[in-house]
């Protein structure tokens, strides 16, 4: 591409992006998306490898009764399942499977664990984390911090700011595109004016308009709305001139990347490992142990899935693919013995690359205690409102989700709308995001 013009300019072309793009067009501004990687998605990959849609992303529609992309996926005609009407889990405790009074008990202790954070985050006050919060010494108090730590928030306890836990809490239907996340972007973005293979590497804002530069050429936009992790941001994968405003940069390294990886291992035959459909396979927690959690046979299928969150998700990927599926497999052998490796196979494992992916760094931000009001100022717009930055990390309340991202998306695009129509002198009302 050589130098060019348009009213919006959107980096990248995640859910954040495709929303910022789809928004503009509906208001009728010119606009180009400038997309690093050869694909579009983000942080949502629908892998095929295992010869069935898998998600090595994003993988729910959170808040479903809410979620701007639930009406989109049902207009396209694409299927949605709720997964929590099919949810199940086998806990595994020391050397048994979990019998109904025991796992009754562990509903109670998530209830009791939930209410005593809530009771504590009054107690301890702003700048406290989730870590300090979190209840020690019951039998369960470790799975459940596990749970709400490495794998929900993709980062530890201790490293997560508890007011911004709780302010991103989710509530409602969680469901699962029977296609996948990455493909429900996919359709989204069809028709898109999208470069790929695009990356961006100097934005300009100091002038009256933005000005994009990498190997593609030049492009110069009106405004431009900027949908990169905060992984990125904070590290450097693009140069801003002038330099971002000091309490924006120092709000990116106060959201940093935690990391979720996952793996797929298929089936070696017919057994299920008495596990149905959608059934989960978890552990019972010593404080300081580490674990991986599965969910078996999505949709019938013949793969299970396994998640590893934080700390150890880091140390799985700086080791490599074959760590991953290593760990994965030990922790099934753990519950199954030597019956795991009968019934999966290795040879054939996919494994997610979040850390190792230069475009994103990591999976999804969670808040630095101390820094709950991080995601407000990374979305403060920027140059009077030529730049603005969109994404999961930037939404106050669906943080790592993609109805976070794409309503941060879709709202920095009206407001540049906005910006726009004012300096041409025609200013109109604008109406809210479109779903």
């Amino acid at each position: 591409m050589s130098s060019a013009e348009c009213d919006l300019l959107v980096v990248g072309a995640g859910a954040a992006g495709i929303a910022a793009a789809r928004e503009a067009r509906a208001l009728g501004l010119s606009v180009r998306v400038l997309e690093a990687r050869g694909r579009v998605g983000g942080r949502a990959l629908t892998d095929h490898s295992l010869g069935v849609p898998m998600d090595l992303g994003a993988t729910w529609l959170h808040a479903a009764q809410s979620n701007p992309l639930v009406p989109l996926a049902a207009a396209r005609g694409l299927g949605l399942f709720d997964h929590d009407t099919a949810r199940t889990s086998r806990v595994w405790v020391g050397d048994h499977w979990a019998a109904e009074a025991e796992a009754a008990d562990y509903g109670r202790a998530e209830r009791a664990w939930g209410l005593a954070v809530r009771l504590a985050a009054a107690r301890l006050g702003p700048g406290a984390s989730l870590g300090e919060a979190a209840p020690r010494g019951g039998f369960w108090d470790a799975t459940l911090t596990h749970w709400e730590g490495p794998v929900i928030a993709a980062a530890e306890a201790a490293a997560i700011d508890l007011e911004d836990y709780l302010s991103t809490l989710l509530s409602g239907p969680n469901l699962l595109p029977h296609d996948g996340c990455g493909h429900l972007l996919e359709v989204l973005a069809e028709g898109l004016p999208i470069t790929l293979s695009a990356p961006v590497d100097r934005i300009d804002w100091g002038g009256a308009r933005v000005r994009a530069e990498g190997a593609f050429g030049a492009l110069e936009a009106g405004a431009a709305v900027v949908t990169v992790s905060a992984g990125v941001l904070a590290g450097g994968g693009i140069r801003f001139s002038p330099a971002l405003p000091p309490a924006v940069e120092q709000a990116a390294h106060d959201l940093p990347m935690g990391l979720l990886n996952k793996v797929g291992l298929p089936a070696a035959g017919e057994d299920r490992l008495d596990v149905p459909a959608f059934g989960g396979i978890e552990r019972r927690l010593e404080e300081g142990e580490r674990a991986m959690t599965f969910v078996a046979w999505p949709f019938g299928r013949g793969h299970l899935e396994g998640f590893a969150g934080g700390d150890l998700a880091w140390e799985l990927s700086r080791a490599g693919e074959a760590a991953t599926v290593d760990f994965a497999l030990a922790e099934l052998r753990r519950m199954y013995g030597a019956r795991a490796d009968r019934a999966l196979r290795r040879d054939r494992a996919v494994v997610s690359g979040w850390g190792a992916d230069p475009w994103s760094r990591g999976a999804y931000a969670a808040a630095r205690p101390g820094r709950a009001g991080a995601r407000r100022a990374l979305s403060v717009p920027v140059g009077g409102g030529r730049l603005r930055l969109a994404g999961e990390a930037c939404h106050a309340t669906l943080a790592g989700t993609l109805a976070g991202a794409w309503l941060s998306g879709a709202g920095a695009a009206m407001e540049a709308a906005a910006l726009l129509r004012n300096r041409a002198g025609t200013a109109q009302p604008v109406p809210g995001p479109r779903a």
